[in-house]
């Protein structure tokens, strides 16, 4: 089963192909697509690769599906003996989004791979004498 987990506003969120979600709003229209790089841990068949904080040249792109209003929660202050009492609701506004592509490139990855296994010989020792 293939399947990853992308942050988007402060959270995190595991998905795959075809699943919805709902998400803090995100500015946008009904019917357009979005992408989100910041893609943390991507799996296929028991084959995981995870980012560090994100994984380079992962997308994941999503239709947003409707804009609306999350469901009305009721937050109640109250001092006992001192006559006080207030009741304030929110609803969130939220997006609805479908999952249409996890899509993982090898691009940068392998080039931070190749730079890693070989020596470059541009890079200098940083540590200066110092005399005491």
């Amino acid at each position: 089963m293939k399947y990853a987990v992308l942050q988007t506003g402060g959270k995190q969120y595991k998905v795959s192909e075809g699943s919805e979600i709902e998400v803090d709003k995100l500015e946008g229209i009904v019917e357009n697509d979005l992408k989100f790089e910041k893609v943390l841990l991507y799996a296929d068949d028991g084959v995981f690769q995870i980012g560090q904080p994100h994984i380079s040249g992962a997308v994941i792109t999503a239709k947003i599906l409707e804009q609306k209003k999350g469901k009305k929660i009721r937050v109640a202050k109250f001092k006992a003996k001192a006559r006080y009492r207030k009741v304030q609701g929110h609803r969130q506004m939220l997006t609805k989004l479908q999952i249409t592509k996890i899509a993982v490139g090898k691009g940068k990855e392998a080039k931070v791979e190749e730079k890693v296994k070989g020596e470059n010989p541009e890079v200098k020792p940083t540590a200066k004498k110092v005399k005491v």
